[in-house]
């Protein structure tokens, strides 16, 4: 596969109805999560996490067969590689998540209201992040480079190094938030603002989703640059992220409580970046690595991490069970 350069007028190339439409379902989407089927405050169940987990995958995948069905199959690699890579870089959100909604203490109940939100943000931030990366590289070539250079550097450091375990109560955007804006000490229901003695004020739940949000834009620096691996296409660029993303809260609500028994799942995302990294940075020398071969890789890494963390799971929890018995 080679790099195609877009030219700023490439987002005109996929027709302005497909973008439309696009937006226009994701807009259904949405409205029909939380006006409808989540129009009142509950905790998610397993049962009703795993549905959801399968519809906006069977979406995802229904769309990526409308892609192949106007764009042949080339673009549908695309977008299911691109999809694949996203989705997996995403789960790293999945640890984050569950260390932010733990230091909140936030009611399991507030939490699929504050994933929606932080979500919706995550879809307008990661969207402008694409644009201006899309026409960064449109403009000025060798920024596929310094993004190839980026994801090594950031895999080794996560392969080798590991990640420091982030204390969200001391985030930089949580303190700068907490400098302007007035917060109570408690949580009023599911709201995020407040009114007490005439004075609007956020809530603790308010403040969890800035941490949210802050730390999505941290991710967000690796996963947007990775997708460059697979395609340049604008439309399938943001088309596959914001699906990968739409999915995301459903899967937390799935993996939740067990999503620390996955302890290579993390070895696994670095040895993604630093592929996705080095495939950008061969493109140099004129080496092209075709897609069927990237998502050979994408499914091959993350099967041997999760199946190796499950065994290492069960390996563990032995001798445990032989003490019972």
């Amino acid at each position: 596969m080679e790099f195609v350069l877009p030219a700023a007028a490439d987002f005109a190339g996929t027709p302005l109805f497909a973008w439309a439409a696009f937006l226009v379902l994701v807009v259904i989407l949405l409205a029909l999560d939380l006006g409808v089927f989540h129009r009142k405050a509950h905790a998610v169940s397993s049962r009703e996490a795993a549905i959801w987990t399968v519809v906006w995958i069977s979406v995802a995948l229904i769309f990526n067969g409308w892609v192949w069905h106007m764009e042949g199959t080339e673009k549908a690699l695309e977008f299911l590689t691109g999809y694949l890579i996203e989705k997996s870089l995403s789960v790293d959100n999945l640890f984050v998540m569950v260390l932010v909604f733990t230091s909140f203490g936030v009611p399991r109940i507030y939490q699929h209201r504050v994933l929606f939100w932080g979500i919706f943000g995550a879809l307008v931030m990661r969207g402008t992040l694409i644009l201006v990366g899309t026409q960064l590289i449109a403009r000025f070539h060798f920024v596929i480079y310094v993004f190839g250079a980026f994801l090594i550097f950031s895999g080794i450091r996560m392969l080798v190094v590991g990640e420091e375990e982030p204390d969200p109560q001391k985030n930089r955007a949580l303190r700068l938030f907490r400098r302007f804006v007035p917060t109570t000490d408690h949580y009023r229901g599911q709201h995020f603002l407040t009114r007490e003695g005439g004075r609007l004020m956020a809530t603790p739940l308010m403040a969890t989703l800035v941490v949210i949000e802050a730390m999505d834009l941290v991710f967000a620096v690796d996963s947007i640059p990775a997708i460059f691996a697979v395609t340049l296409d604008p439309f399938i660029v943001f088309t596959s992220n914001i699906f990968a993303i739409l999915g995301l809260r459903s899967l937390y609500f799935l993996l939740a409580n067990v999503i620390e028994k996955f302890a290579h799942l993390k070895i696994g995302l670095a040895i993604l970046l630093t592929y996705v990294g080095v495939k950008m940075v061969i493109t140099f020398w004129d080496i092209h690595i075709p897609i069927l071969v990237s998502l050979g890789v994408i499914v091959g890494v993350l099967g041997i991490s999760i199946l190796t963390s499950i065994v290492a799971a069960r390996r563990s929890a032995l001798p445990e069970r032989k003490a019972e018995e």
